[in-house]
């Protein structure tokens, strides 16, 4: 409908944070879903991959701990320099760049002739998934509208629990087969990289990063193309225009220091567990005895995660941030506790605390991918993305490292019981200090 004089009816202006999903909105975290898709397979298929090297090879306990958590120091790396990198040249030329190391390095597996080899690809892949890591949720938040925003950064979990059940049952299908397969296992890997990288062809910069940088034309262009004209851009600009340069240190001052230490001492609370548990799925079940079924078993442990993944994107949207980080560590303590206290329950007991445990848990980590971006300003999110990634991982990498050696040492009673002791300080770290982040306007 036009106004008299047939002049065309002005647009109506809307705020950048609050403007209806379009297509764009879920390109950009359609493509973000590659880096956790990938560490979801990297970190199933090594696990499946170890039980045909190890004998082969004739790894010990400490190679079979270092490679199973090499990814993750490498994660670790990627996530830290590439967050600080980020905030400082941008984020699209680094979130190219990741994907090709990642396809690389992924390739390379099938060729390597010892474990020391093995450890340094994975090394580089866990680089280049850590810098994504950084830069994935961060553009994704940076983008999307603010009332789609948690849901769209928890589907980034879902997609590593995604790729982490493809991995079980591609790895458990071809592992029969014995021999070399594990090349074959290790190096298909590269294909999802590989369709990530091509993908990313002509993805844009963030236009909360152009204009912090004072780069108001090129942001102007972004957001009326990829967002549209609708946008109060002058609005959005003064909103964001900050043209210092915010020190890496100021992560840890006054402003921004609790945010820091409750997202890294959460998040590791919460995949420390995690990943030491299901990177050596098997050898845990086997020590409570839930192996009598082999593959049923397994089977129904990972269905339950790829649940537990997709309700937990229900939970993001229904309940607040803070209610559900306390909430799912009581849940997971309750439940593994009973675990580590009395190993040798009849299964009939143990096997459904343990599926609660791995719903809970799969569930709770999609706020992994959603509390980060929102805990600090567009002048540090990305160092602090990266930053709370790049420190998860080291706990990561510690957990798997030294499941078998607890294991050994201090037997699977203590071990689950250290791992229960981990969830509660969660909790109680997540009373004193998580904050409410749901709908905030990004800043």
């Amino acid at each position: 409908m036009e106004p008299a004089g047939g002049a065309p009816e002005p647009v109506a202006s809307s705020s950048f944070d609050d403007v209806p999903l379009n297509r764009f909105h879920l390109r950009i975290t359609a493509l973000t879903f590659g880096a956790n898709f990938s560490d979801g397979y990297q970190l199933g298929i090594i696990g499946i991959a170890l039980t045909l090297i190890a004998p082969q090879m004739g790894l010990g306990s400490f190679w079979q701990g270092l490679i199973g958590a090499s990814a993750l120091i490498g994660v670790f790396a990627g996530s830290i320099v590439t967050g600080w990198a980020a905030d400082r040249i941008g984020r699209q030329r680094l979130y190219m760049l990741d994907f090709l190391l990642i396809a690389v390095a992924s390739l390379a597996q099938f060729f390597i002739q010892g474990p020391g080899e093995l450890f340094v690809l994975r090394l580089l892949i866990g680089f280049g998934i850590g810098a994504d890591y950084a830069l994935g949720p961060t553009l994704v938040a940076e983008f999307v509208p603010r009332r789609h925003r948690g849901a769209l950064l928890a589907s980034l979990t879902v997609l590593w629990t995604v790729g982490y059940v493809a991995a079980f049952f591609f790895g458990t299908y071809l592992a029969d087969m014995g021999g070399d397969v594990w090349r074959w296992l290790l190096a298909s890997s590269a294909l999802p990289a590989i369709v990530v990288l091509l993908l990313r062809i002509g993805t844009p910069e963030s236009p909360r990063w152009l204009v912090s940088k004072g780069r108001l034309t090129e942001a102007r262009h972004v957001v009326a193309r990829f967002i549209g004209e609708q946008v109060d851009f002058d609005a959005f600009a003064a909103q964001h225009t900050d043209q210092r340069r915010a020190a890496y240190r100021e992560l840890f001052g006054a402003r921004h220091w609790r945010n820091t230490a409750f997202g890294v001492l959460f998040y590791n609370c919460q995949v420390i567990p995690y990943f030491a548990i299901y990177t050596f799925l098997p050898l845990v079940l086997v020590k409570v005895k839930l192996n009598g079924s082999g593959f049923m078993s397994d089977a129904l442990l990972n269905v339950f995660l790829l649940l537990g993944g997709i309700g937990g994107l229900w939970l993001i949207a229904r309940i607040s941030r803070r209610r559900l980080t306390i909430g799912s560590f009581v849940v997971l303590a309750l439940s593994l506790g009973p675990i580590a206290l009395w190993p040798g329950a009849p299964a009939v007991l143990l096997f459904p605390l343990f599926l609660v445990f791995t719903f809970t848990m799969s569930a709770a980590s999609n706020l992994d991918q959603v509390y980060p971006p929102e805990l600090f300003p567009t002048e540090l999110r990305s160092s602090g993305v990266g930053l709370l990634n790049g420190m998860s991982r080291i706990g990561s990498a510690a957990g798997t490292f030294l499941l078998p050696v607890s294991l050994d040492g201090l037997g699977f009673a203590g071990t689950m019981t250290a791992l229960t002791a981990i969830l509660v300080v969660g909790a109680v770290i997540s009373v004193a200090w998580a904050p409410e982040t749901k709908n905030l306007a990004l800043d």
